[in-house]
This record gives C-alpha cells, sequence and structure tokens, in this order.
C-alpha cells in the first residue's frame, strides 16, 4: 500500500477541520444530551468520542513516538469526564497529529510497525502505511457515528464532505 505524506497531511487536516466542527454541534447540544445513552457501541456521545481520543492516543504514540494512551479500552468511553475537558484533549490531539504529518517524509511510511496491543496479545506487524490509513478510517468511522447520534438527538450535524475542506485552513 503506498501511502504518501501529502496523503497523510491532507487526512490530518481533513481530521482537525471535522473536530472543530464536531466540537461546536456538541457543545451547541450540550453536556446533558451528550452524556445520555444512545445505545450505541460505546453508550453516549461522550463515551463515542472518549474512545476515538483514546485510539488517537494509542496510535500517535506508535506513530511519533511520543506518550501513548495507556488505558484499557474498556474504559476508553470515560478518558475524560465532561465535554470541556474532552474539547481541549481533542485540540491537543489534533495539532499533535498536525505537527507529525508536517514533518513526514516517505521513508518514515515506509515498512512494518510492530506492536504490542493493550490486551497483551502476541506482536502485530502490519505496513505502517495500512496502520496510518487505519487511524484516519477509524476517526471517520467513529466520527459518522457521533453525527447520527447528534441528528438523532435534535442536533445540527455538520458538513463532512472533504471537497468542501478549506485548503488554507483554519483546522484547528
Amino acid at each position: 500500500m503506498m501511502v504518501t505524506p501529502e496523503h497523510v497531511l491532507s487526512m490530518a487536516r481533513y481530521n482537525a477541520w471535522q473536530n472543530k466542527q464536531m466540537k461546536a454541534a456538541l457543545r451547541e447540544l450540550g453536556d446533558a444530551a451528550c452524556r445520555e445513552d444512545r445505545g450505541a457501541f460505546f453508550g453516549s456521545i461522550l463515551g463515542t468520542v472518549n474512545h476515538l481520543l483514546w485510539g488517537d492516543g494509542r496510535w500517535m504514540g506508535r506513530f511519533d513516538g511520543g506518550e501513548a494512551q495507556t488505558l484499557a479500552i474498556e474504559k476508553s468511553p470515560g478518558l475524560t469526564p465532561n465535554l470541556s475537558e474532552w474539547a481541549v484533549a481533542r485540540f491537543h490531539m489534533d495539532g499533535r497529529i498536525l505537527l507529525w504529518a508536517e514533518k513526514l517524509h516517505a521513508v518514515d511510511l515506509a515498512g512494518d510497525l510492530t506492536w504490542t496491543s493493550g490486551a497483551g496479545e502476541a506482536p502485530h506487524h502490519k505496513p505502517m502505511g495500512l496502520c496510518v490509513v487505519h487511524m484516519f478510517n477509524h476517526q471517520t468511522h467513529h466520527r459518522g457515528q457521533v453525527h447520527a447520534m447528534v441528528t438523532a438527538a435534535g442536533g445540527k450535524g455538520w458538513v463532512t464532505d472533504l471537497p468542501f475542506m478549506s485548503e488554507e485552513g483554519p483546522w484547528l
């Protein structure tokens, strides 16, 4: 799988742009509505966005060698206690992803990534490009769930179409 630094940067910008819009929609919906169990895999809107933040922390620890998220997956819905703390953590994570993507070179995306999952399974070996694409796919998947929950709760959705993202930003 050939993944280019330019593609990764586009996806990092898309991620930040989407999360900025999502934060505004969640703020408008309110903390109580975002805590309500909606029958989703991670329960609530807050549980789902916390899981997404958790996953980004796991992958970024593997990609950039920085601090890695160590919380067990089953505790990921409780990563932050409220929308305010989640929004701050999300802003920092999106900045981290953008800075990493801006510094990438083709060689950084070559070869395999080896890691052991939090469940203590045997080490995994997968192409680095595949793992990077997976992180962005995981983000899109869970943001789609959140978008559906927000609109079902009577909130306003946001523009998700990549062609409508500004080339100049601001992404954060």
